[in-house]
């Protein structure tokens, strides 16, 4: 699934590609070409295959497909409405376009059923869609009143309804503190229970004002709308946006050969952290320290193609507030597992 082109600060998280013609280009587009190209084009005997796993509205595979004339993709979101647009967007370019309904985490899957070995180039651009947030019945912002949804994936059973009205009030609470990072998940979660007591909660302008009131006056006048946090946690749990995550990356970089690269764009702070120590491990050299000389079997699998977490230029955000909280890791395979 995509979550690629991203939703804006007034919905808790952050954004990317708008689609064709809608006037913005995907978050950090030229950096993205300059780290992924190089390794698609050193593919030789065959061609070279890139891997959106986070396919949104086709603007990055767009990109990629230009700039490397003998490029294949496999392209995949868990949004059905997005692969229907990314399909007519990249249609151009025929039989070297394969798409696919699936998570992230399904990665190993969608290359046994596509039958392909490896991939040379792999991005994920994480989050929530711009055309999610921007179709108010789909429930992701606070700043249209719609039915309390969330789903990326809109054949999936569990919505944002479900957890607030049915969840025990632990669970909600650890919801609010670990995926929204709220210092006051205990008071909003006690509020929520209270609330769905009277009346099931259903609408997200219902929710987002019950947050509202449940935290303290003088924490409401700054930091932005209060409902961000909650709503990002709900929208993380809804999807297993982290669990996924986890599971993801590694399976990502176990299907990169030698030259191979990944590119990640993280739009919060949970995201970011999970890929920095799944890459920072797969960079350093395991040799024991009681050793005077690193062993081969031991030594870095990959290489850190950035210094930390790099930033959009000043420039892209002001063009595109949408990618202001965006941060950028990459790497590369220089050896094959052992």
């Amino acid at each position: 699934m995509d979550v690629g082109d991203h939703a804006s600060e007034e919905a808790g998280v952050p954004a990317g590609d708008r689609g064709a013609g809608s006037g913005h280009v995907p978050v950090m587009l030229g950096r993205i070409l300059e780290l992924l190209v190089p390794a698609a084009e050193a593919v030789t005997g065959r061609d070279p295959v890139y891997l959106d796993a986070t396919l949104g509205m086709g603007g990055h595979a767009e990109a990629m497909l230009r700039a490397v004339p003998r490029l294949r993709l496999i392209g995949l979101d868990r949004d059905t409405l997005a692969l229907e647009r990314s399909a007519r967007r990249l249609a151009p370019f025929g039989d070297r376009v394969t798409l696919e309904h699936a998570v992230y985490d399904e990665i190993p899957a969608v290359l046994r059923r596509t039958g392909v070995r490896a991939v040379d180039a792999v991005l994920f651009d994480l989050g929530v869609s711009s055309p999610q947030l921007d179709e108010a019945d789909r429930g992701f912002a606070y700043s249209y009143d719609a039915p309390l949804d969330m789903r990326m994936d809109r054949t999936q059973r569990l919505t944002a309804a479900e957890v607030v009205n049915g969840y025990p009030p632990a669970e909600l609470a650890r919801i609010l503190r670990e995926y929204g990072e709220e210092r006051f998940a205990q008071r909003i979660a006690s509020a929520i229970v209270r609330e769905r007591e009277r009346a099931p909660l259903a609408s997200t302008r219902r929710l987002a004002d019950l947050v509202r009131t449940a935290i303290p006056a003088a924490t409401r006048r700054t930091g932005g709308n209060p409902a961000k946090r909650t709503f990002q946690a709900l929208r993380i749990e809804v999807n297993g946006e982290l669990d996924s995550w986890r599971r993801a990356l590694p399976a990502a970089l176990d299907a990169l050969p030698v030259g191979g690269r990944v590119a990640v764009l993280s739009y919060h702070s949970l995201e970011d952290r999970i890929t920095k120590q799944v890459l920072a491990a797969q960079a350093a050299d395991t040799t024991p320290p009681d050793l005077p000389v690193p062993l081969p079997e031991h030594e870095p699998r990959f290489r850190l193609l950035t210094r930390g977490a790099e930033l959009p230029s000043d420039a892209e955000t002001t063009t595109n507030p949408r990618a202001g909280s965006v941060r950028l890791r990459a790497a590369e395979r220089v050896r094959e597992a052992t």
